[in-house]
């Protein structure tokens, strides 16, 4: 497996009716715990709850913060887990105000990064050039999404300071179906004990945590009975096939040529829509026809290979010898002595091993500046929201992905079979206020916005039709660091979740 493929996998009344592996969480059948706790749960402190007033140059809004732990309990009936989250809802009580809870993806990412980087109230900045984490500061954010939705945000347990009672218990955890039980528990716990239910719901996910974010409106629906009216996801995995599948996937290059096309124009500054959207024409017709047949040869060859190189600063004999695929040969070969992002394709760093083809260093925006938002959430809700601990903040925890259970152990690739495709199209079938919002960066190589496009080109259009969007920002998989990329995707989100339903 390349260096790259691995981050790609890195890098997804109320009546509760509760899964067997759920059973017994109902706040009155709650088993009695001592007031002493044990191990890691006696380092994880009780509920902070804190003031504040979120002031923008549009509005001036009080709010209340809840940084604690929800408890999950087996069927036996004995507590499984503690799942921390972060709750920041609007003083104003409007029964009709949205509620939207938040997660990343990875497997084994935390929610710091939509937290900090996107939606909190308070936001991280990556110095002057917003890519240097080694002094990085927290600030007022004025494009907070807490200006129009109250928000929760929760750490999956094995990463934040979510936490299972044993090592052994949080195995049962690492897996696409475990998670999407087990997120819509805390959801519908949350919902429960904070009388939330007549509040219009909303899924917020970034990368797997798109994946995640279908799977779990998919598992409120069927296991708890709560019925989400959106779901918005932050450049998303949606089909494994074209992140995972063969490198030699004609379509999945096709797709992906767009943004790698985008990447070279940021570093020249020469990022032109019109001429990506031509791009975008050429990476479905030619290109894809030429992929999928026998090599062109002669002059035909030469000027095929002579356009992606244009496109994608890739030399054209490298292009020649992979017969136009690219797969990992932009990130060493767009530029000499330095190796590109499959975050964002528009961004390179020096390579530490420009001796080599194969050798790949860390990334340098996975592995580099965003690394500081683990540290800096953790200051954060130590300092501002009240919850002092001294358990490590896992922003990435690799283990998680690791012991990852795509296709609940029935073999094959599961990461390649992997696909969301299906819960959005039963949840546009059986929600008729449910709607879809996709939010993507021009050049992220890892998750290409062509993907996404793919998956609602091919939605029936009576299930599609008003309903579901794809936007596009300059910027990477995170291009949320950018303050302009930023602001729209928050006036795209507003707008999104006040728009009238179709029908209404």
């Amino acid at each position: 497996m390349t260096r790259i493929r691995f981050a790609i996998s890195l890098f997804l009344g109320l009546a509760l009716l509760v899964p067997p592996a759920l059973a017994g969480q109902e706040e009155n059948d709650k088993p009695q715990q001592s007031t002493t706790e044990t191990g890691v749960f006696g380092l994880l402190p009780g509920d902070s709850v804190t003031e504040h007033r979120l002031q923008t140059p549009e509005i001036s809004l009080a709010y209340t913060a809840t940084a604690g732990t929800l408890d999950l309990y087996g069927q036996d009936g004995n507590r499984t887990a503690k799942v921390f989250y972060t709750a920041y809802v609007a003083d104003k009580r409007d029964p009709a105000r949205p509620i939207t809870f938040v997660f990343n993806g990875g497997p084994g990412a935390a929610s710091a990064y939509l937290h900090l980087g996107l939606v909190g109230p308070r936001m991280l900045e990556f110095g002057k050039d917003g890519r240097d984490g080694t002094q990085p500061a927290l600030k007022d954010n004025p494009d907070s999404w807490l200006a129009f939705t109250d928000l929760v945000l929760i750490d999956p347990v094995g990463t934040g300071w979510s936490r299972a009672v044993s090592d052994e218990a949080a195995g049962r955890f690492y897996g696409v179906r475990q998670d999407a039980e087990s997120l819509a528990k805390v959801i519908a716990l949350y919902i429960q004990k904070n009388g939330r239910l007549a509040s219009p719901a909303y899924l917020l996910g970034e990368s797997y945590g798109g994946f995640r974010a279908a799977k779990v409106a998919s598992a409120l629906k069927e296991t708890q009975g709560v019925l989400v009216s959106g779901v918005l996801m932050v450049s998303p995995l949606i089909d494994g096939r074209f992140l995972f599948g063969a490198d030699n996937d004609p379509l999945a290059a096709a797709l992906q040529l767009p943004s790698l096309a985008a990447g070279e124009m940021e570093r020249n500054g020469a990022f032109d829509a019109a001429k990506l959207r031509e791009t975008e024409r050429f990476a479905m017709t030619d290109y894809l026809v030429a992929l999928s047949g026998p090599p062109p040869s002669g002059s035909q060859a030469d000027a095929f290979y002579t356009r992606i190189a244009d496109l994608t600063g890739v030399g054209k004999a490298d292009i020649a010898r992979g017969r136009g695929f690219l797969d990992d040969l932009y990130a060493k070969r767009s530029q000499a002595d330095r190796v590109v992002s499959a975050y964002d394709a528009a961004y390179s760093a020096p390579d530490a091993y420009p001796e080599s083809i194969m050798n790949r260093n860390d990334d340098p925006i996975l592995d580099g500046f965003t690394r500081a938002y683990g540290p800096a959430f953790a200051a954060y809700a130590r300092d501002e929201l009240g919850f002092r601990t001294d358990v490590t903040y896992s922003l990435l925890n690799t283990d998680v992905n690791r012991r990852w259970e795509w296709n609940d152990g029935r073999g094959g690739d599961g990461r390649a079979n992997a696909s969301a495709a299906g819960n959005l199209r039963d949840l546009l079938s059986t929600i008729p206020r449910f709607r879809l919002a996709i939010y993507h960066g021009y050049s992220d190589a890892l998750t290409p916005y062509g993907t996404s496009r793919f998956v609602l080109d091919h939605l029936p259009p009576a299930l599609a039709e008003g309903r579901t969007e794809l936007r596009t920002y300059r910027g990477g998989h995170m291009f949320y660091t950018d303050p302009a990329s930023r602001r729209r995707v928050t006036d795209d989100a507003r707008a999104f979740m006040t728009r009238p339903n179709p029908g209404d």
